[in-house]
């Protein structure tokens, strides 16, 4: 399984939201193709077919727990992430 998978497995999880790395976070939501926005700490990201927009902010080097939760929600709302490896 690769890093990535892994990574996915974990924030869908909803067991570690406290360990999940600010970077790996971002590169998750890159990967689902979202367009980013830097405005000083704040990492903005939208994407057509999404009407929410995702906000997340660094706390140090890990994601905020709830900002992974929204991120999650988002994911399983939008299915932007396949479930059974397909």
């Amino acid at each position: 399984m690769s890093k990535f998978e892994k990574l996915k497995q974990k924030i869908l999880s909803g067991e570690f939201d406290r360990n999940i790395e600010f970077d790996e976070l971002r590169k998750l939501i890159l990967s689902l193709n979202f367009q980013e926005r830097i405005r000083g700490s704040h990492h903005i990201y939208y994407k057509d077919e999404v009407k929410e927009i995702i906000n997340i902010q660094p706390n140090q080097q890990k994601a905020k727990p709830y900002q992974v939760k929204q991120v999650r929600e988002l994911i399983i709302k939008y299915k932007l992430i396949s479930f059974n490896n397909e």
